[in-house]
């Protein structure tokens, strides 16, 4: 049986065909089971032509990482023009509808925090921190200043969105406003809980 017809493509497009087919790929699967030899057969390519551009499978799985967390960020990027809280809700509803049209995609990206390989974690890391800038951004403008325990509580309200995203954004009984409402809420209350209640002497 014949196998698939190689097409000749330049060097970069050869690059991108790979990286797309990894990204594909997690469609159904966990990273780690994406094969350097199961994407050169799909490519029509050997395997050594894979580790020429990408170096072993770490690379490639490095760079099929970046570019699902390029996609993602790319699907996230808030709207200057909204007020903060208008904006992070824009971005929520954005966010939960690419979760749920790229829900292994994404679950691929959070496992890639856990990863033993150090250039997966700091991809990982890297959205994670671009997500809470963006969220550092609104609080700002709605009047919550600097401070170590705001740090703290944005990394922290990214982890929890992180999981319920997982868990909730392709379950049908969950709306997707009712999902990206419930997440601005609980941003918001991150805000309220930075600011504690005046006591009854002030």
């Amino acid at each position: 049986m014949a196998g698939p017809r190689r097409t000749r493509l330049s060097p970069d497009e050869r690059r991108q065909q790979l990286v797309a087919l990894g990204v594909a790929a997690l469609a159904d699967r966990p990273l780690e089971a994406v094969t350097v030899e199961e994407l050169a057969a799909q490519a029509g390519v050997s395997p050594g032509l894979v580790h020429y551009y990408f170096g072993n499978r770490q690379g490639l799985h490095s760079a099929i990482v970046r570019t699902a967390r390029d996609a993602m960020l790319h699907a996230t990027e808030p709207r200057g023009d909204l007020p903060p809280q208008e904006r992070l809700r824009d971005t929520l509803d954005r966010f939960v509808d690419f979760v749920r049209d790229h829900h292994a995609t994404f679950y691929s990206i959070v496992r890639g925090a856990a990863s033993g390989d150090e250039q997966v974690r700091t991809t990982v890391q890297h959205a994670r921190d671009v997500l809470a800038g963006h969220l550092r951004d609104v609080f700002e403008e709605i009047g919550v200043p600097p401070s170590p325990l705001r740090e703290a509580a944005l990394h922290a309200w990214i982890s929890f969105a992180e999981q319920a995203l997982v868990e909730a954004a392709t379950d049908r009984q969950v709306g997707p406003g009712e999902l990206a409402g419930f997440l601005e809420r609980s941003a918001l209350g991150v805000v309220a809980a930075l600011h504690p209640p005046a006591s009854a002497d002030d």
